[in-house]
């Protein structure tokens, strides 16, 4: 923030003022840079709130009453480190702050004594933030210098886990809500549209077109009303980025999302979120709220002519619904079913009228392209793709959580440095880019860069940013079983191709899967049959689906068959997965030099397949057993293998 022109409406609504030292000691109160009591610093996001933040909450608050401590207690989003969550982080005056990890309630008062009383515990503590104004602790890394924040480069993610989500005030104070009035007071709506698409900024949520061309179609269309819609309803399996940001810093998305609104002649903007995603909803709400009473939305926003409204609209997560144009039906309260395009939404869109859709992610990078300039921008990432990406990293990673790193950083750097591996150091097979419609990216493909065209030309697309990484045991027949079930059930059927293509796929990767002992003759033709017309029907799909959802539905199954086809060769000639996943295709047998005949299994098995008297050896009859691994779990001695 530039320490000459602060924005702050408790000293002058709408105005750019030279600070007097008292306005300088406040803005550096709301930043936390002077502090008078300890704060403490709670992850509240959903991550949190699943690892059991909210019993940390309670039992930090039960310590400071008990040991009557005056201190703040702040719930903050998720920093990105999801797999280290419940978070907490202690700031006492004068000195930094601190960051630990995994502080579940039992932690909470040894963790607290120990740095009220000037020490830093070193079993949880991870790191440091800092901060010229406050003094360093000896011994402890700071926080940038990380392996897993080193090489990100946040833009988006910069304040999340760090400022308090809720606060308007110190969203403002760290220079907030800034661009945005300088913009309606400076600025044409053409201007704006222009200097976005100087910047190179392409549309986050996967298809990576040009937003500042969108923007410009959808201002040169003539209307008397024109529309604004955030797509927040993120329904990839492994993907949470949105709702991180919301849930982080929402004031962020609250000042691009009037941003664009404002380039493009929108004077009402709608935020489409999932209904699942309930502390984003009501943090969106909350931050709403408070941008009505600093007037920073409603009519004639600060004396600029501008006016704005923000709507809040809940999506029912159908995963058709992040295509623009069955998210406009849905908001209209029809279902939810796209529509042939052209007319394109920013001619006809919401109502009948010129509408841009825009991600959380690509909204959030306006107030930065803005504030600093589209030069600023653009020299991050690649020639073709500008800025930074946002990724959402689950799986067998060592780390899993949110990084925001700049385009062209290579998957290796991702998996390998950032996410520190794979978990028991177990081998690599493979990443899953791009949601349920993405590719699997093997081994011989790591050194590949996360930009559209090297996706692009490998045979993958970028997505809304979800990465699932893949260890040795993982089935990648089981895998595209899984995406193709996901995409069948959330087809919205309209198309044939689509509805009826994915769900004969999933029933040709069920067959593959399925134990021989249940087959017929004729069922084995049919199961062959099926597998010879896998490529083929993918191709029909891909080609003849209406919207994007079908047109890359074959993604999963056609890159497992590219780089897995041995597995798939394995799965149907041998009926063996080497995974062990597909559990129909298990073998057991009784290891009878360490069965005890304690007849455990033979009371469990539900298809009376083992065999054998009380205290002697016992028997598996592979033609009875259905791979169901009662027996395997119940065995108390071990006796019980997989081959």
């Amino acid at each position: 923030m530039d320490d000459k022109e602060i924005l702050i409406s408790e000293v002058l609504p709408g105005k750019t003022v030279l600070p007097d030292k008292q306005t300088l000691d406040r803005l550096a109160v709301l930043r936390h840079d002077k502090i008078k009591i300890p704060v403490i610093y709670i992850g509240s996001g959903t991550c949190g709130m699943v690892a059991g933040a909210a019993d940390t909450i309670s039992a930090t608050r039960k310590y400071i009453e008990e040991k009557k401590i005056v201190a703040d207690i702040i719930e903050v989003g998720c920093i990105g480190l999801c797999s280290f969550e419940p978070m907490l982080d202690v700031q006492l005056p004068g000195k930094a702050r601190v960051s630990f990890r995994n502080i579940v309630a039992e932690n909470v008062e040894s963790l607290l004594d120990d740095v009220f009383n000037g020490e830093i515990p070193k079993e949880n503590v991870l790191a440091q933030f800092p901060n010229e104004l406050h003094d360093p602790w000896d011994g402890v890394p700071n926080i940038e210098k990380l392996p897993f924040f080193a090489l990100q480069h946040r833009i988006v993610l910069k304040h999340c886990g760090r400022i308090n989500p809720g606060s308007i005030e110190e969203y403002i104070a760290r220079g907030g809500y800034q661009t945005y009035l300088k913009c309606v007071n400076n600025y044409t709506s053409e201007r704006i549209c222009e200097l976005v698409d100087e910047s190179g900024l392409r549309g986050r949520g996967g298809g990576g077109y040009a937003t500042g061309k969108k923007w410009i179609m959808a201002n040169n269309t003539v209307s008397d009303q024109k529309y604004l819609i955030c797509n927040a309803a993120e329904s990839d399996p492994g993907a949470f980025m949105d709702r991180a940001v919301i849930e982080g810093d929402p004031h962020l998305l609250l000042e691009g999302i009037v941003i664009a609104a404002y380039a493009i002649g929108a004077t009402k903007a709608y935020i489409y979120v999932m209904a699942d995603y309930g502390l984003a909803y009501n943090r969106l709400r909350i931050s709403i709220d408070q941008m009505k009473q600093y007037g920073l939305i409603g009519y004639n926003v600060f004396g600029s002519g501008v006016d704005m409204q923000i709507l809040l609209v809940k999506g029912p997560g159908a995963f058709v619904c992040g295509e623009e144009t069955a998210l406009i039906r849905s908001i209209e309260g029809k279902r939810g079913m796209p529509e042939p395009k052209p007319p394109f939404p920013a001619i006809e869109g919401l109502f009948k009228r010129p509408t841009v859709v825009n991600n959380v992610e690509t909204l959030a990078n306006v107030p930065f392209i803005l504030k600093h300039g589209p030069q600023k921008f653009n020299v991050i990432g690649t020639p073709n793709s500008k800025g930074t990406k946002v990724f959402a990293l689950s799986g067998k990673s060592m780390m899993t959580g949110l990084i925001e790193v700049p385009m062209g950083t290579t998957l290796r750097d991702i998996i390998f440095k950032i996410a520190g591996g794979i978990q028991e150091g177990k081998d690599f097979k493979a990443v899953q880019i791009g949601g349920p419609s993405g590719s699997c990216i093997p081994v011989q493909q790591l050194d590949l860069q996360v930009d559209y065209e090297s996706l692009w030309d490998a045979g993958a697309i970028m997505g809304s940013g979800g990465l699932v990484v893949m260890d040795e045991n993982t089935c990648m027949v089981d895998m595209a079983k899984f995406f193709m079930n996901f995409l069948n059930k959330e087809s919205c059927g309209k198309c044939i191709p689509c509805r009826e293509g994915t769900r004969r796929i999933h029933e040709i990767l069920e067959n593959i899967t399925r134990r021989p002992s249940t087959e017929s003759g004729h069922d084995t033709l049919e199961r062959f049959k099926g597998i010879m017309q896998l490529e083929g029907l993918s191709e029909v799909i891909r080609d003849t689906s209406l919207c994007g959802l079908g047109q890359t539905a074959p993604n999963p199954l056609m890159s497992a068959l590219t780089w897995f086809r041995d597995e798939f060769e394995e799965h149907i000639f041998d009926r063996k997965c080497r995974a062990g996943v597909c559990k129909e295709l298990r073998v057991y047998y009784i290891d009878v030099d360490k069965c005890t005949g304690c007849v455990a299994c033979l009371r469990k098995c539900p298809t009376n397949a083992i065999v054998g008297q009380p205290r002697q050896p016992h028997f598996i009859v592979e033609d009875k057993c259905i791979g169901c691994g009662m027996c395997f779990d119940v065995c108390k001695f071990v006796a019980v293998m997989v081959k």
